[in-house]
């Protein structure tokens, strides 16, 4: 069964980018992207490659981000 880890920092997102885990995204309640990886963050964006041509752009404070852990 997965377990979900809530990333909030910018220690947490570094760890979720370096060890290409699998990220889920949630906003207004309602997940709007599973299973991509974090490429890219900064203090406003999370970048989140889910294929080679899909890139997902969320606001960091729009969202809330959780590591899925199997």
């Amino acid at each position: 069964m997965a377990v979900n880890r809530r990333l909030n920092t910018d220690a947490d997102f570094e760890e979720a980018m370096n060890g290409k885990r699998q990220i889920r995204v949630f906003q207004d309640n309602h997940q709007i992207n599973n299973g991509g990886q974090i490429i890219r963050f900064d203090q406003k964006t999370i970048v989140i490659q889910s294929s080679v041509s899909d890139l997902a752009y969320h606001g960091r404070n729009e969202c809330e981000f959780f590591e899925i852990k199997k």
